[in-house]
């Protein structure tokens, strides 16, 4: 079937040549590098198929923030994988404040595979009286607020600055921390590495790290930002060469999305397609009570913390100033229990850690501001954001122009036992590659995260490297996570 063939059949069933915007005949380059379905960048034609949102299974709690200095005001998590270990970072706060007040902390978890996590008993700082205890920051406001570090991936980072956070309020500026081992951190300076701004910023947690695709530092921070008579939390990015000398880029952008406030945007480079950047956003909505006083006194929640609710969103952006908001549905919803929809509750950790061969693990703080305040853990497959789905009846996606390098086609995919998945390499013409027609491509049946396909002739595509092809994906029943070639 030619892309003339396809728009004529879209054409006869009343829907519009192309469902993914105006046709891109350009190649796109993505060599041997892994693609998901987190938005349409690639995507020429669809029928009968959909992308479809990724569900976050719920497997239960892994921290109770019942700890003296810690409480019903924990947040603002970060979670990082290092070689062998996994640490959370997180702030303590048992009694709410102003923001950056002297009695937050900033505490550290531990974990081997980041299901079971325990707390470090280090002897860093007495906190309430207490050493040993969790606590790697402390008697430093602001920066307690929103500590949240980062692995720095830079080449040539040294190691004594091979852990990095960025800290700090409107009123202080932000401030850069370094530390060789994420226990014993330092300021990297005595001066904010971003200064305060004169419009009101970063009354929340923001965040940084070394991005490969853009070869710079990324940080991104929360601004306001005014539309008609509505002010929103909005997301604004800053790139450095260094970490120490920052150029504001200005506000990120979302297409056509409808505005709403974004509380936490936990942007961060997806581990295994780091040219993608995945953001788990805390979706606020204020003044969207659930609650009554009666309910609210029931669960123990703080009276100022009821009245609004939250949950969480997916966001995506391929670099630049350029978030898609491809689903505005929920993408981790409050859930069964009051104590779920009160105010500043779900707001995701930054970072998403492999915790299994076709696993991955997001954490999230609950019950926020209620003595019973814990953090969550939801698992997802790999590449699980999204899919591109097909049902029953079945349906088919072709790519835009693409250019690759490698030999082997790799799927990740699931079908049910009546599906499948069949897949057809064509020219940028829709015209099939011999041998890699949909003639020659068998049904794949299962679900599986790195599948190489095969045709009748067998896997290799090797002769194909280099040359403008496109990739039509026969789905029933299905779902498609990502693909990408490889040696």
């Amino acid at each position: 079937m030619t892309r003339r063939d396809f728009g004529a059949i879209l054409s006869i069933c009343g829907a519009p040549a192309s469902l993914a915007g105006p046709h891109r005949d350009d190649p796109v380059a993505i060599g041997s590098r892994r693609e998901l379905f987190v938005d349409r960048e690639l995507i020429a034609e669809m029928r009968g198929a959909e992308l479809r949102l990724g569900a976050p299974i719920n497997a239960g709690a892994v921290l109770r923030l019942d700890m003296p200095w810690e409480g019903a005001f924990s947040g603002y998590a970060t979670v990082l994988r290092d070689r062998d270990r996994y640490r959370m970072y997180y702030r303590g706060a048992p009694a709410v404040g102003q923001d950056g007040n002297e009695g937050e902390i900033t505490c550290c978890a531990e974990s081997a595979d980041g299901i079971e996590w325990r707390r470090p008993e280090l002897e860093l700082f007495t906190v309430q009286g207490k050493r040993p205890n969790n606590v790697v920051l402390a008697q430093q406001p602001p920066y307690s607020h929103n500590f949240t570090p980062f692995i720095d991936t830079r080449p040539g980072t040294p190691e004594s600055q091979r852990y990095k956070a960025i800290a700090g309020v409107h009123k202080s500026g932000l401030a850069g921390f370094v530390s060789p081992d994420g226990i014993r951190w330092r300021l990297i300076r005595d001066e904010p590495i971003l200064p305060p701004r004169k419009e009101f910023s970063f009354d929340s947690q923001n965040l940084a790290f070394w991005s490969s695709h853009e070869s710079k530092y990324l940080l991104y921070y929360r601004t306001w930002k005014k539309i008609g008579a509505a002010n929103y939390r909005w997301v604004s990015r800053a790139v450095s060469d260094d970490f120490l000398h920052w150029t504001i880029d200005g506000e990120m952008s979302y297409g056509d999305a409808k505005p709403e406030h974004l509380y936490t945007n936990q942007t961060s480079p997806y581990f295994r397609a780091p040219h993608i950047y995945t953001a788990i956003c805390a979706r606020f909505m204020p003044d969207r009570q659930v609650l009554t006083d009666d309910q609210a006194k029931a669960i123990g929640v703080d009276p100022r913390y009821f009245k609004d609710c939250s949950d969480a969103v997916l966001v995506t952006s391929r670099g630049g100033r350029a978030f898609t908001r491809t689903y505005m549905e929920a993408f981790l919803r409050p859930g069964v229990g009051l104590e779920n929809w009160v105010s500043r509750s779900n707001y995701p950790a930054l970072n998403l850690v492999q915790t299994g061969p076709a696993a991955m693990s997001l954490y999230v703080n609950r019950n926020y501001g209620q003595p019973t305040a814990y953090v969550c853990r939801y698992e997802l497959r790999l590449d699980g954001f999204a899919s591109a789905h097909a049902g029953y009846v079945g349906g088919e996606l072709v790519t835009r122009p693409l250019t690759m390098d490698g030999s082997r086609l790799e799927l990740n995919y699931a079908t049910s036992a009546a599906g499948g998945v069949r897949v057809e390499i064509q020219d940028p013409s829709g015209q099939p590659h011999p041998g890699c027609s949909l003639a020659d491509a068998p049904d794949l049946i299962g679900d599986e995260i790195d599948r190489v396909y095969a045709w009748k002739s067998g896997p290799d595509v090797s002769a194909l490297s280099g040359q403008s092809l496109r990739l039509r994906f026969v789905l029933k029943d299905a779902d498609l996570y990502s693909f990408r070639f490889r040696a």
